[in-house]
């Protein structure tokens, strides 16, 4: 709870937080044998590279590529590698073999920042945030119980979370447009 009311607040106050993204850049060439593995795949336009371009690109430059989509096209081939706190991409040009490998960082913020909301996070932490989501209703629901429990003693208990309810409402009316 603690995580998402902080990211809570760094999200929407995103304008105040000052990041320096750190963008680091690989050039390699890929081997003949690896690049007409390639061109043998060209016809297929949104497949993975072959097996063996992924494993020779993740023992080379420790960048995991297996199964994710690639877009081919007749003289480039390109992967999308978004990530929490960041972005990354490759090509590999298929006449020459150069492969470029970029990544950005944004920081530990940013990162936050996606964790929260799921941004390119999988399907492990998707599940998490929705078995967390379930437990925080659960909490919220008993709660509400347990002020109808107790209310009868505290003859304040409903204005305010009346007030819990209104202020929002109103704020939302009245300010955002």
């Amino acid at each position: 709870m603690l995580l998402f009311a902080m990211t809570g607040l760094t999200l929407n106050n995103a304008d105040h937080i000052e990041a320096k993204p750190i963008v680091s850049k690989q050039t390699v060439i890929l081997p003949p044998a690896l690049l007409a593995d390639l061109r043998v795949e060209a016809s297929n336009n949104k497949a993975p590279l072959p097996l063996s371009v992924g494993d020779w690109i993740a023992t080379e430059m420790n960048v995991y590529v297996a199964g994710k989509p690639a877009e081919w096209s007749a003289d480039e081939i390109y992967l999308s590698l978004p990530r929490p706190g960041g972005d990354a991409w490759l090509s590999i040009d298929t006449q020459s073999g150069e492969l470029n490998y970029e990544l950005t960082k944004r920081g530990w913020i940013s990162y936050l920042n996606d964790l929260h909301k799921g941004r390119n996070t999988g399907a492990a932490w998707s599940w998490f945030l929705d078995v967390f989501s379930v437990a925080a209703l659960v909490f919220s629901l008993t709660g509400l119980c347990l002020l109808y429990m107790h209310s009868a003693n505290r003859p304040s208990t409903w204005p305010l979370v009346g007030l819990g309810v209104v202020i929002p409402l109103v704020l939302a009316i009245l300010f955002i447009h």
